[in-house]
């Protein structure tokens, strides 16, 4: 490992989504200062890296994604002075930083789009996706992400754009080489400031299919699925590798690609450190084992079995092809991870910590998303008007208007997966509005913030916090938790996932229950030995002179070390 060039794989990333982690001049809206505040907080964690959510000058249609100028700092959020500041703090601290990268599409307040839409001979026409009516109708069968027709028409040209998302997002036409210019100039301001690299996002929609095919019609919609012609499309890869060569082989940076509907062999050339694009990539995999008839908004329970496949399948994929994995369990377009893979009401603590747990001893690099180091757990507003999200908003209305669904089925299904969960303001105290503001948020706080709290739990040494803390260090401390070879075991018991991490001369042994009771677990023979040492338990350890089996505790989490 080249500690300079790939300093990504020893660090923990910590993410921020900037409206709602701390409000510093009392508008009710999280701000760059705020999060300046609180770099110390993120530094005392024990984090590497801190990702910023979009700050750019935006409307604010989907929250900061629809970008009408990247090169200023959003109103709401503060001023390029204070985004200096905030860099400047960060590597005083010792932390890296990171931005978002939102390149598929724009804000259709971008300058870019306004000459777009006026003429047809405009040189900023071709900057987007543009189609003439196919016999009086839409080109294709697209369905948006967030409610009707991928295609907006424009009396001006008479032709429509293109837009996989709001209508107000625009997708960038990336067959124009002077897009890709534009984009990499883009880079290379922010880069040229010093920050430390990207989350780009949806960058494997950037490519589309010529002849923009109809897709299947899936979940229940009303339209036809946009992946068959976007996802992982003809030029993606040479648009990538393009922009290696152009702007990141010139830093010491890290990049990680949002990469929605790509399986692990789909992946695999994004992430091969051989072919120079990208250091590792997002996957859905495990977020897509819960989904129902309605896709993503469903109150359906995953199966370890399948959670433990899917993981395993990138662990040992990625590595074969001298790859990175990221590692997630929740970030701001998902239900917040004690909620959906724990056991938020009895277990709240001990499932948060064994969640925590599995993903920080596997290969890659954790992403803690704002509030998951206390255990922050969904919201359950009583009523729609309480949820701000484009895409629940658009979810609600066609559940209970087309679909005729009862109000009360839908609003659970909300409850679950609504991108809501995750944006509720970060929970610093019992205070009013948790800490986070003097005014009324933008967001309701979640109405458990007087127990679920940073003061709370910094003030109990058992504290999911403080346990999140001591993973890091492991992490930080021992290399097999970044070198070591991976292997599932026991993987049809639906239980407990259980892995072995291996390098030359050193061996973790990695136990997680998923039970709500006490469980025994048959340790294979071939790792039956009295040399294993207890690393970190979420439960006090216990003595115990068993070799053969081991007693776990409901959504107990043991991880052992031997020599080897």
């Amino acid at each position: 490992m080249n500690n300079q060039r790939d300093w990504w794989k020893k660090a923990v990333v910590y993410q921020v989504y900037p409206k709602s982690f701390q409000d510093s001049n009392g508008d009710g809206i999280g701000d760059l200062n705020g999060i300046t505040q609180k770099l110390a907080y993120i530094k005392s964690l024990g984090a590497d890296v801190v990702w910023l959510n979009p700050i750019y000058q935006s409307p604010h249609v989907d929250n900061g994604y629809d970008i009408a100028d990247y090169y200023q700092i959003d109103a709401d959020l503060g001023s390029m002075a204070d985004f200096d500041r905030l860099l400047t703090t960060a590597h005083q601290l010792g932390l890296k930083l990171i931005l978002d990268l939102v390149v598929n599409h724009t804000s259709d307040q971008h300058r870019w789009f306004q000459e777009a839409k006026s003429s047809r001979d405009n040189p900023y026409h071709d900057y987007y996706i543009w189609q003439d009516a196919v016999s009086g109708q839409v080109p294709n069968n697209w369905g948006s992400s967030f409610g009707g027709s991928t295609w907006e028409y424009v009396p001006a040209v008479d032709q429509y754009y293109l837009h996989l998302f709001a209508k107000e997002q625009p997708d960038l036409n990336w067959r124009n080489p002077q897009v890709r210019q534009a984009v990499y100039d883009i880079m290379r301001f922010w880069l040229d400031k010093g920050i430390d690299g990207f989350r780009m996002d949806v960058i494997n929609l950037i490519s589309k299919v010529a002849g923009f095919p109809d897709g299947p019609i899936i979940q229940n919609k009303q339209y036809g699925d946009y992946y068959v012609g976007t996802a992982n499309g003809p030029h993606v890869h040479e648009y990538l590798q393009e922009m290696n060569e152009q702007v990141l082989s010139h830093y010491s940076v890290m990049t990680v690609g949002e990469t929605p509907h790509t399986g692990v062999q789909d992946a695999v050339p994004y992430v091969d450190a051989r072919r120079h694009e990208l250091d590792m990539v997002f996957h859905f995999d495990h977020m897509h084992l819960d989904y129902g008839k309605y896709g993503k908004f469903s109150t359906n329970r995953f199966k370890l079995t399948d959670l433990k496949r899917v993981l395993s399948e990138w662990q040992t994929t990625i590595a074969e092809h001298q790859g990175w994995n990221s590692l997630y369990w929740s970030n701001h377009d998902q239900a917040r991870a004690v909620s959906r893979f724990g056991n938020d009401s009895v277990y709240r603590v001990a499932s948060a910590k064994m969640l925590g747990t599995l993903l920080h001893m596997l290969q890659g690099t954790p992403y803690i998303y704002e509030g998951e180091e206390i255990g922050m757990t969904n919201v359950n507003y009583r009523d729609i008007q309480s949820y701000d999200d484009i895409e629940t908003q658009d979810v609600f209305k066609r559940l209970t208007q087309i679909e005729n669904l009862p109000v009360q089925k839908v609003m659970e299904m909300i409850h679950c997966k609504s991108r809501d969960n995750a944006r509720t303001p970060m929970q610093w105290n019992r205070s009013t509005n948790a800490g986070f503001s003097i005014k009324q948020p933008w967001l309701k706080v979640n109405p458990n913030y007087t127990v679920v709290n940073v003061a709370t739990a910094q003030a109990d040494p058992q504290s999911i916090w403080y346990y999140y803390q001591r993973l890091i260090k492991l992490r930080h401390q021992y290399d097999i938790v970044t070198t070591g070879t991976y292997q599932l075991l026991d993987p049809d018991n639906p239980l407990v996932f259980a892995y072995t991490r291996t390098t030359a001369t050193q061996q973790l042994l990695v136990v997680c229950s998923f039970a709500t009771h006490i469980s025994d677990w048959a340790i294979p023979v071939s790792l039956q030995s009295k040399k294993w040492q207890p690393l970190i338990d979420n439960y006090p350890i216990v003595a115990d002179n068993e070799t053969a089996n081991l007693t776990l505790q409901p959504y107990e989490a043991k991880v052992f070390l031997r020599a080897l």
